[in-house]
């Protein structure tokens, strides 16, 4: 191969690695979260909380959520009447992924203080592709329903 072939051929492969990264971008999920609440717990045992995650990207899964105002959070799902834990809840791609009551949702255990409508929980919500997502859930009144 003389000089000008192989200079060419490395040409060629750092654009195309380019235009490869390019697309991986342009294809990423694009997350944001909107609607965050958690309805006043009845004690400090246990609390839902409840919002949604709209995507303008590539599909993706909530893996986990971490907080340090309670000892453990979990994801769950209902189905029919029975709520059960899951590992992940997916995203779709230009879609929503909506934790509402009676349906997806967290459950978040062993709170460390019982929280009161106007206060707030930070959690951090983990995706299998996306850089996780800090959120400030409020705390509202027991029997909030917020509008549709």
């Amino acid at each position: 191969m003389n000089r000008r072939t192989t200079l060419a051929a490395a040409l060629a492969l750092t654009a195309g690695l380019g235009l490869a990264g390019c697309a991986d971008e342009e294809t990423a999920p694009q997350l944001k979260v909107d609607g965050a609440y958690m309805p006043q717990p009845v004690t400090k045992d246990m609390a839902g909380a409840f919002f949604t995650i709209k995507n303008s990207g590539a599909a993706d899964k909530l893996t986990a959520v971490t907080t340090n105002q309670a000892k453990d959070v979990t994801i769950h799902k209902t189905v029919g009447n029975k709520m059960e834990q899951v590992d992940s809840l997916a995203i779709p791609a230009g879609g929503e992924l909506r934790l509402d009551r009676g349906g997806n949702h967290l459950m978040l255990m062993g709170l460390k203080y019982k929280p009161l409508k106007g206060d707030g929980i930070s959690v951090q919500l983990h995706f299998a592709h996306a850089q996780p997502i800090n959120v400030a859930i409020p705390v509202r009144a027991a029997d909030y329903a917020p509008k549709k």
